[in-house]
């Protein structure tokens, strides 16, 4: 089917308006340090609400997808970034860890999962053409959003406090919203943009596959955990970027919020190219550079103990993180097709969600002193499993093909 009436890229643009509110769960690691020295909580207790707000999201991920899948994308964007912006605000009225976990961690949590769901997978339909160029434009709204909200947050917490940072910046973010709602259209069922005839499908091909019919192959299982190993160390970083900056390199609160900019620049370039890459190389060659590529990072900031190791070390991270958020939607999409691709991507992002729920815990965990060289370690270990589940994806793909 062909319909020249949708412009699919006002419905990029516009959805990755969107995910650049929502993405600020990316810069919470500026917020961490002033609210635990203003409201005297622990880092654990403070952590524990980024950890929920990740964890949460196989929810609003898969209800977004079965909404998106249904032609409701519109709505789930809709009513997910409106839940997202006014959990952000609400937790600046937060008066205790509890309310923390409630409004940043499950309400903002439930509608970032919710919104990122329906832009993503709506997005995705319109470019059967480009789906690595387009999975890598809109996740980098959520990747980049940080390059903006880091130093405004930063600034408004200088001149006021964490709270106040988070009740301008969700005033903001339901402004922002609003208005790119009216720019959101729906794919249609089987849209081909205009001059584009997709290849025939062979017996080996990406049938549309049900999540049930998905659960029932080996090649769900590995992209699952592929999912998770990559996603583990990017995790790890993001949510304790200025922590790792000020304690483990040095650097003052504003360089370290610099630095997290930084690396929200990287991660939201690197779902780009890397998107784009995967285009070319196929995602599995692309992944394989992205997981040997983190262990060089990782084995930088064990090593190189100065400001220039923790930025370079940070944008490699970056790049790489952005990767791994930008070619698994794809991945997706080829092996199960497009009509379920909103279910079925909501439940391999489970493995997301367990990378949220154990990078922050082992950075925490396994800092001694300010020194989170052990948890590079661990992080070093699991992209090396990375490395060993996508050869056996490779090797299962060779033979299913033979």
């Amino acid at each position: 089917m062909s319909n020249h009436r949708i412009n699919r890229w006002q419905v990029l643009i516009a959805s990755t308006a969107v995910l650049l509110c929502t993405g600020a769960i990316y810069a919470f690691s500026v917020f961490a340090g002033p609210l635990s020295a203003s409201k005297g909580w622990s880092m654990s207790e403070i952590m524990l609400a980024f950890t929920i707000n990740s964890a949460i999201s196989p929810i609003p991920m898969i209800l977004g997808g079965f909404l998106t899948d249904r032609g409701w994308a519109k709505w789930s964007i809709a009513v997910g970034g409106l839940m997202f912006g006014l959990g952000f605000f609400l937790t600046g009225l937060a008066t205790s860890p509890t309310v923390l976990y409630l409004t940043y961690g499950v309400l903002a949590g439930l509608g970032q999962g919710l919104a990122y769901s329906g832009c993503l997978s709506n997005t995705i339909k319109l470019f059967p053409d480009k789906k690595g160029l387009a999975s890598g434009i809109i996740t980098a709204g959520m990747g980049g959003a940080a390059i903006i909200a880091a130093p405004i947050a930063n600034a408004f917490i200088q001149s006021h406090d964490a709270l106040f940072a988070f009740r301008v910046l969700g005033i903001v973010y339901l402004v922002v919203i609003v208005i790119a709602s009216f720019f959101i259209q729906t794919a249609p069922a089987d849209y081909l943009p205009e001059g584009y005839t997709p290849a025939k499908r062979t017996g080996s091909g990406p049938a549309n596959r049900d999540w049930r019919a998905m659960l029932g192959t080996p090649f769900f299982y590995l992209i699952f955990l592929m999912m998770f190993t990559g996603a583990f160390s990017g995790l790890m970083i993001a949510s304790n970027a200025s922590v790792i900056g000020q304690q483990m390199f040095k650097l003052t609160a504003g360089v370290a919020a610099f630095y997290v900019s930084l690396y929200s620049l990287s991660n939201c370039a690197g779902r780009v190219v890397w998107g784009t890459v995967s285009d070319k190389l196929g995602r599995n060659r692309t992944l394989t550079i992205i997981l040997s590529v983190i262990i060089i990072a990782f084995l930088i900031l064990v090593g190189v103990r100065s400001a220039f190791g923790f930025a370079l070390g940070v944008i490699i991270l970056g790049l790489c993180f952005g990767g791994v958020m930008g070619i698994f939607p794809a991945m997706v999409m080829e092996n199960y097709g497009p009509v379920n691709q909103g279910v079925n991507y909501g439940i391999i992002f489970c493995g997301y969600s367990i990378a949220a729920f154990f990078g922050p815990k082992v950075a925490v965990s396994l800092a001694n002193g300010g020194d989170y060289t052990k948890a590079f370690i661990v992080a070093i270990v699991i992209a090396a499993c990375g490395l060993i589940l996508n050869g056996v994806y490779v090797a299962l793909k060779k033979r299913q093909a033979a």
